[in-house]
């Protein structure tokens, strides 16, 4: 199996002028990516200190995810996205609430902020989006590696998309971004598991393994085959990336 959405080339996602039309067209209507809080609570809590730690969501358009964050007690939530109509949107809309802070920008470039700024970063669907636009491949590199400067030590990116580890991984996979990555898979919104089907898995919370050449299993049967994949890269710490560098030097 192999499945993203990066032939989906009618529209420019990564251009600010499509999402800003679009946002103009929606109006004050609202819409959350892939999956509600909600459903990503378990993953977002396991992951993410609920403290004031700093939190980064990017691609944040009009969804109302990072308010159900605020209510759950989280603190400190910057979010960003490429259109400036979704952004003062959310801006007035959210004025009353001190722990939302937002900001027009590009996730390509995200150099407003210093190194290290973020416990988590959270993204529905925004690498999905730049792997539908043009120069793809670029594009992403140039995301995840923003992602990667801005995370602290410890720090996890928590990606939702619906590509699989095979179209998925490569992007994830470089050594340069000095994260260790693991898959979870979450059934789409509204699935139940047709009756009299057993499966194996306890948890939505257990991962699931990835293959030396970064695809699922063979043996592996999603129950929902329209599920989300969700990535957690955790970055490594100083005593991980200590430990690295000495088996990297006894190699030698």
């Amino acid at each position: 199996m192999m499945r993203d959405v990066s032939s989906c080339n009618t529209y420019d996602y990564g251009d600010a002028q499509y999402w800003d039309a679009r946002y103009v067209q929606e109006g004050d209507s609202l819409f959350d990516w892939y999956q509600r809080y909600s459903a990503l609570r378990p993953f977002i809590r396991n992951f993410i200190p609920l403290t004031s730690s700093p939190v980064l969501v990017v691609g944040s358009g009009n969804a109302v995810m990072s308010e159900d964050m605020a209510k759950d007690g989280y603190e400190d939530i910057m979010n960003i996205d490429i259109s400036s109509v979704a952004i003062n949107l959310m801006k007035t809309r959210n004025r009353q609430i001190p722990q939302l802070k937002y900001k027009q920008m590009d996730v390509r470039d995200m150099s407003f902020f210093p190194d290290e700024s973020f416990d988590g970063i959270i993204d529905k669907g925004t690498l999905d989006s730049l792997m539908c636009g043009s120069d793809a491949p670029i594009s992403a590199a140039r995301m995840l590696g923003e992602v990667s400067r801005l995370l602290k030590p410890g720090g996890v990116y928590i990606l939702i998309t619906y590509g699989d580890p095979k179209v998925r991984m490569p992007h994830l996979s470089r050594p340069v971004y000095d994260w260790n990555t693991v898959l979870y898979i979450q059934p789409r919104p509204g699935f139940q598991r047709p009756e009299g089907c057993s499966s194996s898995r306890k948890s939505y919370l257990e991962p699931v393994p990835i293959t030396e050449n970064g695809s699922l299993p063979a043996e592996f049967v999603m129950e929902d085959p329209d599920s989300h994949f969700i990535y957690v890269c955790k970055k490594k710490d100083a005593k991980e990336l200590l430990s690295l560098y000495r088996l990297r030097i006894d190699d030698l």
